[in-house]
């Protein structure tokens, strides 16, 4: 008898050691880190002819690097809806640069805070509709970081460098260095504050987008030939990966790095500006859905979960980044706002994913679309005349060989399936997802200098380097 009351406290401690393991594990730290027009081909382990990047290599190293990955759109303000949503960025009317979100959406921030988790923004938001060089939010701004979620925020609306102007919660403040250190460091103090229990930060840089200016030193290793402003230019991701150096240095220091969850990448494909090689010798830039312009590099590191220096061709897309992480933290089903286009990539993280995905990735940016079934990928360069072009990306990353003609009877059905999510989009665009319809027409996008309650900061702010131009023209 005591033998078998022993056996059975045994079998109950271990148990509960085993269910305490498991919801240390299933609510990890999460931090999303994400890049501003950074190419998949600027990274160093991709061997860039200049550029190296060994905080980021050493993080791949540590964890899993995505080689399919897309941004959920080919420019920047539709991205960044879709990695809060886990939803086509025109389902929530974010159409292209600047248009802003719908405040009847659902957040992954959301969706956090009600899980207890602390939640912060550093850096570009980009989803409130302001046009323009970035410029600090407002309180009032009824689409703020705080009104779809964060805590806490530190943000600015578009991109920013060189001693920028933020938003702390709503009060402005000069902040004195580069925009990326500035923004790691302020969250490494939210972190460090917000340590006892989960937290959820996103750190959104305003690297390497321009008006390119970095430091002499991180400017140096470049070659001399090269122009300067190039120098600038990619003298910003240098910036940008010491910064996430030093993040990974201080959660390490913490102790917090084991049972973090870390997820980097870019908004959008690069800009011509960084030639091909930025690219990594794919088609077309920023603007494309081409694959130039959707995909991006991608590194995932959560130490207690992913085995480290695993290297994934399986795609997936920044509209995976919601779903997943509710997988993560069985969060329920409300969270979201249907339908999604994302799905769960949890089972990667274990080694448990198979090599294909069952769902295809959809896109759709202005009159272009695209649809990734695994090697496959049908593009539209112009949805209305529905002008379809099919490619093997596997065997043609370049996009050089249109193979519709070889391959009917797939594209037809690519194409029907492509056609059918569309109508869905249509709806959504029309109000469909939400109860009772809109609550509101959609704004339109704007340039913050044109809006009455930015005007008292005209006089002070046409000074500024970053606002002269457009404010003494």
């Amino acid at each position: 008898m005591r033998i078998r009351i022993l056996s059975g406290l045994i079998l109950f401690v271990l148990l509960s050691l085993s269910l305490k393991e498991n919801e240390k594990r299933q609510r990890p730290n999460i931090i999303l880190v994400m890049s501003d027009d950074q190419g998949w081909g600027q990274m160093g382990y991709y061997n860039h002819p200049f550029l190296k990047t060994p905080h980021l290599n050493e993080m791949a190293k540590n964890g899993l690097r995505m080689d399919r990955f897309y941004a959920g759109a080919p420019v920047c303000s539709p991205t960044r809806s879709s990695v809060l949503t886990g939803r086509a960025n025109d389902r929530s009317a974010v159409f292209a640069h600047g248009f802003p979100m719908r405040r009847q959406e659902k957040t992954l921030a959301q969706a956090l805070q009600m899980a207890g988790y602390n939640t912060a923004h550093f850096g570009k938001w980009h989803l409130d509709g302001l046009k323009g060089p970035g410029v600090p939010i407002l309180a009032e701004d009824n689409r703020n970081p705080g009104f779809f979620g964060f805590k806490e925020w530190l943000s600015v609306s578009n991109f920013f460098d060189i001693n920028p102007l933020m938003s702390h919660n709503g009060k402005i403040a000069e902040y004195i260095g580069n925009s990326s250190d500035i923004i790691v460091n302020e969250a490494l103090e939210f972190i460090l504050g917000h340590k006892k229990n989960p937290f959820f930060v996103v750190i959104w840089f305003g690297s390497p987008h321009e008006p390119w200016r970095a430091s002499p030193e991180d400017k140096s290793n470049f070659p001399k030939i090269m122009e300067e402003m190039k120098q600038h230019y990619l003298g910003e991701i240098v910036e940008m990966d010491k910064s996430i150096g030093l993040l990974n240095l201080k959660l390490k220091e913490m102790s917090l790095d084991e049972n973090t969850l870390i997820w980097f990448n870019s908004d959008n494909g690069g800009v011509s500006f960084g030639g091909k090689e930025g690219v990594g010798g794919l088609r077309d830039f920023k603007g494309s859905v081409y694959e130039g312009g959707l995909r991006v590099p991608c590194i995932i590191k959560w130490p207690a979960i992913i085995k480290g220096g695993t290297i994934s061709h399986f795609p997936a897309s920044t509209m995976d980044i919601f779903p997943t992480i509710a997988a993560i933290c069985d969060l329920p089903d409300t969270v979201f706002v249907r339908p999604i286009d994302g799905k769960s990539i949890w089972p990667l993280f274990k080694g448990k994913a198979g090599e294909y995905r069952n769902d295809p990735i959809p896109f759709k940016y202005r009159n272009q679309g695209a649809l990734i079934d695994n090697d496959y990928k049908l593009l539209a360069e112009n949805i209305e005349k529905k002008e379809y072009a099919l490619y093997d990306v596997k065997k043609d990353k370049s996009e050089t060989k249109n193979i519709i003609s070889l391959h009917p009877s797939l594209a037809q059905k690519m194409i029907s399936n492509y056609e059918q999510w569309l109508e869905s989009v249509n709806q959504s665009v029309r109000g469909a997802d939400y109860k009772g319809g809109l609550m509101e027409i959609d704004p339109t996008p704007e340039f913050w200098w044109n809006k009455p309650e930015y005007v008292r900061y005209l006089p002070v702010w046409k000074n500024r380097p970053e606002y002269h131009k457009q404010l003494n023209d």
